[in-house]
């Protein structure tokens, strides 16, 4: 990843209180070529990603076509999720999406934006808005209505 993505994601991770400790795992992209089809890179990248999820955790996929979810409601599905004590699985994908495998794995499939977003980027706008879900759940004033 840029340093941009890094800095961005390690100032939000530093700001989430220790109940919220967020991890990030990072799943090498399977390899394209001019002469292969995508969608072998995209189930080689699922079967990694899926290989590094945990049969308890809670997995919530990022992908367009996903239900999506103002602030409010993700600052309710935090609160939610913290009362229930589940590890939550965040799942954003590669250039060309998350695999089928990897969606059906899902126990939820939320869409970030109509927009197509990069990756680097998705996962800063993910850091930011649990943090900001977080911030309105304590009450903190980083969130103004």
């Amino acid at each position: 990843m840029p340093s941009w993505v890094t800095t961005g994601c390690a100032e939000y991770s530093k700001r989430m209180p220790s109940e919220l400790r967020i991890r990030v795992t990072e799943i090498s992209l399977g390899s394209r070529s001019k002469s292969q089809a995508s969608s072998k890179a995209i189930e080689t990248e699922g079967l990694a990603i899926l290989k590094s999820i945990e049969e308890k955790d809670y997995v919530v996929a990022l992908d367009v076509v996903g239900k999506s979810m103002d602030t409010d409601k993700l600052a309710l599905n935090l609160a939610n999720w913290q009362m229930d004590g589940q590890n939550i699985t965040f799942l954003i994908g590669g250039p060309d999406g998350l695999s089928k495998s990897c969606l059906a794995r899902a126990n939820m499939c939320w869409s970030l934006s109509a927009l197509t977003l990069p990756h680097p980027l998705v996962r800063i706008l993910l850091m930011e808005q649990l943090y900001r879900a977080w911030s309105i759940n304590a009450n903190h004033p980083y969130h103004r209505n």
